[in-house]
């Protein structure tokens, strides 16, 4: 799961609550760095096993993954153990702490707007990270996440399903459907969807609810 909030120029006007985005990283990364033991041993045991094999059968063997809000570490961990190079990211120093000490090996403490990498990964998994992201600045994150990966990789991100937007206990959170991730991804040059799909919460600690799912192919 993750938790990377992130600052960078949009390009949709978003139905924003009371805050303005540029406050909003700031205030979910805060919600994260406080409660990073909570968090970590509320999700670190969530069975994502199925989705895990549905993303790693479309790459090749001993893949470089980006796991981009790895949050707990806990997928992270598990590309690992299956023989996998990982590179792990958070934007919450404290989970990237606990992580690292988790899975054995640093996590970079960054945000999504500083992502920064070229044709360097052959999949990035963003799993119930980027819905931290303001609507009218995911479709910049995407084209960061397209640059990252080599011709032929894949990404997987996941979302809360619906149409809300802003603050839910204590953090921003942008839900999206199939038309508003559309929307989203249509502008992105090299990042084409292949699929989407719902599925219903796994546990680990939230609050329940469907799931929109994506898996993108540049």
């Amino acid at each position: 799961m993750t938790k990377n909030p992130n600052k960078t120029p949009g390009k949709t006007p978003s139905k924003t609550p009371s805050k303005t985005p540029s406050k909003t990283p700031s205030k979910t990364l805060q919600y994260y760095n406080e409660t990073a033991q909570t968090f970590v041993q509320s999700t670190i045991d969530a069975d994502l096993g199925k989705l895990h094999r549905r993303f790693l059968r479309l790459l090749p063997i001993q893949a470089h993954i980006l796991d981009l809000g790895c949050g707990s570490g806990r997928d992270s961990k598990a590309f690992l153990d299956a023989g996998y190079q990982v590179t792990a990211i958070d934007g919450s120093v404290g989970c990237c702490r606990l992580a690292g000490d988790y899975i054995g090996q640093p996590v970079l403490c960054q945000t999504f707007a500083e992502l920064d990498f070229d044709q360097a990964f052959d999949g990035v998994w963003a799993c119930a990270s980027l819905l931290h992201v303001p609507y009218d600045e995911l479709t910049d994150i995407f084209r960061k996440v397209a640059r990252a990966l080599k011709p032929g990789g894949y990404l997987y991100a996941s979302f809360k399903y619906g149409g809300f937007e802003g603050e839910r206990n204590g953090r921003y959170f942008t839900d999206l459907d199939e038309e508003r991730l559309a929307a989203l991804l249509e502008p992105v040059a090299g990042l084409a969807g292949v699929e989407t799909f719902v599925t219903g919460d796994v546990g680990g600690g939230r609050d329940g609810g469907e799931w929109l799912n994506v898996i993108g192919e540049k």
